[in-house]
């Protein structure tokens, strides 16, 4: 799995973003490019502001025990994986807005650092390690950014 926190990898990551347009076709799914981007922008959003509401504690007992070890892993996710409710986005977005935010979040990421995501804790799954967040956010971006082809 590739290191977000490696400046290198950033970069790629942000190259890749770039070359998508508003026009860029999915090659599987249902999202159009923008709610992609809108979609990938939920993780960050759930890692650095209180936008999203914390599940219940049964709910997140269910989440550390049958989803995240799936999520933080290092295997590929599958094409037309569910997406949990919080990640849907059901209408059209500022496809400019949202690129840019995405890479607002990846650099801010990067600037961070590693130690600031060692012991953090997610809303769902409680404190990770911060090859878990790693994992997490690489995996989920490196995913969509493969189904619209960069």
């Amino acid at each position: 799995m590739k290191d977000i926190f490696d400046p290198a990898v950033t970069a790629e990551l942000v190259n890749r973003i770039n070359q998508l347009t508003p026009e860029t076709q999915g090659l599987w799914g249902k999202m159009s490019v923008d709610q992609m981007l809108a979609h990938c922008n939920v993780a960050y959003e759930m890692a650095f502001t209180d936008k999203h509401a914390k599940p219940n504690a049964f709910v997140r007992f269910l989440l550390r025990t049958f989803v995240k070890k799936g999520v933080v892993n290092e295997k590929p996710y599958p094409k037309n994986i569910r997406t949990a409710p919080a990640f849907i986005i059901a209408d059209s977005r500022n496809f400019n807005e949202e690129k840019e935010r995405l890479i607002g979040y990846l650099n801010h990421t990067l600037e961070l650092g590693k130690e600031h995501f060692e012991g953090k804790a997610s809303i769902s799954f409680g404190p990770m390690s911060a090859q878990e967040w790693n994992n997490q956010f690489y995996k989920h971006l490196d995913h969509h950014l493969n189904q619209f082809g960069v």
